[in-house]
């Protein structure tokens, strides 16, 4: 039952995803941080299965990091969401593939803009200016779709994203309690309440 989803807007990328760890009918966990900060500017969200999600994570944000020091500046996310897509698409032509869902959002310094990537388990990617995985997707996408507006404030962002979030609330059957919710921007990144 995980739900994430994501916006860009004027400057920004807004970044959510639901903090209940389940498996079928049992919930483990409801403090889960699905949103990793994968460098200055760039985060992922993840889902899928549970076991593969943290280590793909994990490698993911180790490998971006040895780049980093390697070559002393970090990948913009154009870079990156291409890397992470060979990754997966490496990873299910092999004999244990990685059941992972993402959203990758940054900002490029360079470039003074926002972007955000839809990446799903085949390797195929998207760069789009919202996107949802997970069950709440079926609600979430066509809210965001009326009101998505690549000029929006952050704080009609928030806005649209609430709406959303509300959304699944109201009719998905196990909806998710909590999420947890990030911002990249010129700043970099950091955590909103909502």
């Amino acid at each position: 039952m995980e739900t994430s989803f994501a916006i860009t807007g004027k400057g920004y990328t807004i970044v959510a995803a639901d903090t209940t760890s389940a498996r079928s009918i049992v919930k483990m966990k409801v403090d889960e941080d699905k949103i990793k900060t994968l460098s200055p500017h760039l985060l992922m969200a993840y889902s899928g299965e549970p076991g593969d999600t943290v280590q793909f994570a994990e490698y993911i944000e180790r490998n971006i990091r040895l780049y980093q020091i390697r070559n002393l500046y970090a990948l913009r996310p154009s870079a990156a969401a291409s890397w992470v897509r060979r990754a997966l698409a490496d990873s299910i032509r092999s004999r244990k593939p990685y059941s992972v869902n993402l959203l990758l959002g940054g900002y490029d310094t360079s470039t003074f803009t926002p972007h955000l990537y839809w990446i799903d388990y085949f390797g195929t990617i998207a760069e789009v200016p919202f996107a949802a995985h997970g069950y709440g997707s079926y609600f979430a996408l066509s809210l965001l779709d009326r009101y998505h507006d690549p000029e929006a404030s952050l704080e009609e962002g928030l806005a649209t994203l609430r709406r959303c979030i509300d959304e699944v609330a109201k009719r998905l059957v196990v909806s998710p309690g909590k999420y947890k919710v990030k911002v990249v921007d010129k700043d970099g990144v950091r955590e909103i309440e909502l």
